[in-house]
């Protein structure tokens, strides 16, 4: 893995990302920083070369917390847990970013000091309860506080999915996008059956397809805009990355007790990528470049 900090990437123009909570709060220089020495940078990339005409990105790969905000009030068994962030997918980005050869961006916060899928001025943006948790370090939080989370990670993260994207569509006709999440078993006592979740909204080039494969391959259960759907515009991250550039996605959800060990992430990644290899080859999708 590579850390890269986000002053060395190119600041594409940010149209939504300049949107903050309910007011316009800047950041001066006699405002200290959140994030320190010690703290691990808003994003890591992978495969920054990779070759396949692919982009991979993980909203909630991460769980670190930045030290000035100490545990947010939560215990450790609370921020080990969903709502902190999607577990085993790093695990799965990482390798599915390696075989494909393709590049990939991991934010390492926590979606509980803001959530990278959110619009900032979305009040689910930082979560001031999750799945009936109170987040105690969330309350109460002024404009200047949401700024440095915005401005130290939601967009470091965003601005390197964006560079990734840009130098891609430079070098090739067709860029596709995965954004990749993990979903849990049980949701108000209802056993979720879905090994794997395809969300999409408008734009059916990549998710037909690959849910088509995913369906043919042993005891595989695919969930069409399931768990959640891709309708709902909830989220922020593959509409703007995206649907806004016209460029073929799909948001994939991985059901979190599948690939919460190494043995697990290796079986379930090894489906995921048969499944996306066999897209990269097709020339419906991914025409050749002349």
């Amino acid at each position: 893995m590579t850390d890269t900090s986000a002053s060395s990437m190119l600041e594409p123009n940010d149209g939504q990302l300049h949107e903050t909570h309910g007011e316009t709060t800047s950041l001066n220089r006699d405002s200290e920083p959140l994030l320190g020495r010690g703290d691990p940078p808003p994003f890591t990339l992978l495969n920054e070369n990779g070759q396949a005409p692919l982009v991979i990105f993980c909203d909630h790969a991460g769980r670190a917390i930045p030290r000035k905000l100490g545990n947010l009030g939560l215990t450790p068994g609370e921020l080990a847990q969903h709502i902190a962030w999607d577990i085993g997918i790093a695990n799965v980005a990482a390798i599915l970013a390696r075989n494909l050869d393709a590049p990939c961006v991991l934010s390492n916060y926590s979606r509980l000091v803001i959530d990278c899928n959110r619009r900032l001025d979305d009040p689910t943006s930082i979560a001031q309860e999750s799945d009936r948790i109170v987040v105690p370090g969330n309350r109460g939080l002024d404009g200047l506080a949401r700024a440095h989370r915005a401005e130290e990670i939601f967009k470091p993260y965003h601005f390197a999915v964006a560079d990734l994207i840009k130098k891609k569509r430079e070098a090739g006709p067709v860029t596709a996008i995965l954004s990749l999440h993990s979903f849990t078993p049980v949701m108000n006592g209802f056993k979720r059956p879905w090994h794997f979740g395809v969300l999409w909204n408008r734009d059916a080039r990549l998710p037909i397809p690959l849910m088509q494969r995913l369906a043919q391959l042993p005891h595989v259960v695919v969930g069409d805009n399931e768990p959640y759907s891709g309708r709902d515009e909830h989220g922020f991250s593959i509409i703007y990355h995206a649907e806004a550039q016209g460029l073929p996605h799909a948001l994939i959800e991985i059901r979190q007790d599948l690939i919460s060990d190494e043995a697990g992430v290796n079986r379930w990644t090894a489906k995921l990528e048969t499944a996306v290899k066999g897209l990269l080859i097709d020339p419906t999708i991914f025409p050749q470049r002349k």
